[in-house]
Formats: C-alpha cells, structure tokens, sequence
C-alpha cells in the first residue's frame, strides 16, 4: 500500500493527468455500452416489481376469500340456531298456561326471525363479494401472465445486447483498473465524484475554443497558461470539471479551436 501510495506521489503531475484522461476515455466507452442497453435494465426491474405486487395482490384477495368463506359459515350457524330456537319457542306456544309467556315467546320468535333475516343478508353481502373478488383474482391473474410475456421478452432481450457487449465492457474495466494505480488517491477520488455528478459522466475535459469543455464556460488566459503548464491539478470554476490542454487529450491546438 505504502509502496503505490509513494509510485503516484513519483509520478509528474502531466503523467498523471495523461492517466487520468485515459481513463476519462475508456469510462465513456463503458458508458456508451451502457446507453445501447438503454432503459432495458430499468424496464426489466419494474417489470419484475410489478409481477411481484400482482401475486401479493392474489394472495390479498385469497385470504379475503377465506375469511368472507369463514363469516359465510358463522352466518349459516347462526340461522340454523335461530332456526331451532324458533321450532322450540313454537312447541312451547302450544302449551303456554298465560298470556305474558305467550307474549314472551312470540317476541322471541319475532327476534329470532329478524337474526335470521340479518344474517341472510350478511350471507348475499358476504357472498357478492366473494364473487366480485374471485373475478379481480382471475382479472388479476391474466395480467400476471401479460407481464409475465413481456418480462421474457425484455430479458431476452437484455441477455443478448449484455450477451453482445460484456467481453468489450469487461476488456474496458480491466483496463480502468490497471490505469487507476497511476494516479494518486486524493485526485481518483475527486474525479470520481465530479463524474458522478455530471450530467454527461465527464469528470475531466480539454480546453476548446478557450472554454471548459464540459460547462463550455470562458477560461482566462492566465489559467489556460497554468494548465498548459501541467504543475498542478487544475478544476473549472463553473463547473468543477478537471481541465487538461488540448496535447495531453492528443488534439492538435487548430483542431480545439474550430
């Protein structure tokens, strides 16, 4: 660790920024595989989210199911012993001795009959929506396999642009990781991060017609001396983007002036 950390601090500040150009290079060109995959990996993702939440939902409606069936049952219980305190609170009428237990018995009964009628209507409602949720699980289920066709598609799909392009963006990776040992920790580090936040994934850019390459921002003379130089590490103003001159890129100074 020590030994690499004192090779980058051996290295010219230009050989550093010629490494650290190259790397710039060989990220865009990862990039560019990346964009001829386009939304593919996003779409393939959403895809499998949504097949997910369509079987969470089936498994929502067939618990439902299950406790509507439940409450069906408890229903039937209750009307069929509304039915039998009704056949017994009849028998009992034939041979009442006054007229305050035939009074009591005849409002039992009434009573016992408006149960029955609650709980007949709680079996239609009970019912209605068993059916209505059986029609959204089998409404459900043919979305499931909808997706489940197009899901196949796009992974194949995706299998074969990955399939097409993964020796060439594994080729360019290894050779990203072979170069970052020539530039040292703290300005890796920074470059990184400048190109994780823009916009077009460049963290480091040539001068071209006396601007930044990157925010396209006007660079004094003085500073454009400066980079030329190649004493020191040199960010836009603007934008943050690390500046190298023309030569370093291997652009010719008439070519980054038109």
């Amino acid at each position: 660790m020590a030994n690499d950390k004192t090779k980058t601090e051996n290295l010219s500040v230009e050989s550093r920024l010629r490494s650290l150009y190259e790397l710039q290079t060989i990220l865009t060109e990862i990039d560019r595989i990346k964009t001829i995959r386009g939304e593919l990996p996003l779409e393939v993702k959403d895809l499998e989210d949504n097949l997910a939440g369509l079987h969470t939902r089936i498994e929502n409606y067939t618990a439902s199911i299950e406790e509507l069936k439940t409450k069906l049952a408890q229903e039937k219980e209750k009307i069929a012993d509304s039915q039998n305190k009704i056949a017994r609170y009849k028998e009992q009428l034939d041979n009442v001795r006054n007229n305050r237990e035939f009074d009591l018995l005849t409002k039992e009964v009434e009573f016992q009959t408006l149960e029955i009628e609650l709980s007949e209507k709680h079996l239609a409602e009970y019912s209605r929506q068993i059916d209505n949720k059986t029609g959204e699980i089998e409404a459900t289920k043919e979305k499931v396999s909808d997706t489940e066709h197009v899901l196949a598609e796009k992974k194949a799909e995706l299998e074969e642009i990955v399939s097409e392009t993964r020796q060439d963006e594994e080729r360019l990776r290894q050779q990203a990781k072979d170069i970052e040992p020539n530039i040292d920790a703290y300005t890796l580090n920074a470059f990184k991060r400048i190109r994780k936040n823009a916009r077009n994934g460049l963290g480091v850019v040539y001068i071209q017609r006396n601007a930044c390459g990157g925010c396209f921002n006007r660079i004094p003379p003085q500073k454009q001396l400066e980079i030329k130089m190649h004493k020191k590490i040199i960010v836009c103003e603007y934008c943050g983007r690390i500046l190298i001159d023309p030569e370093i890129a291997g652009v010719s100074e008439e070519i980054s002036a038109k």
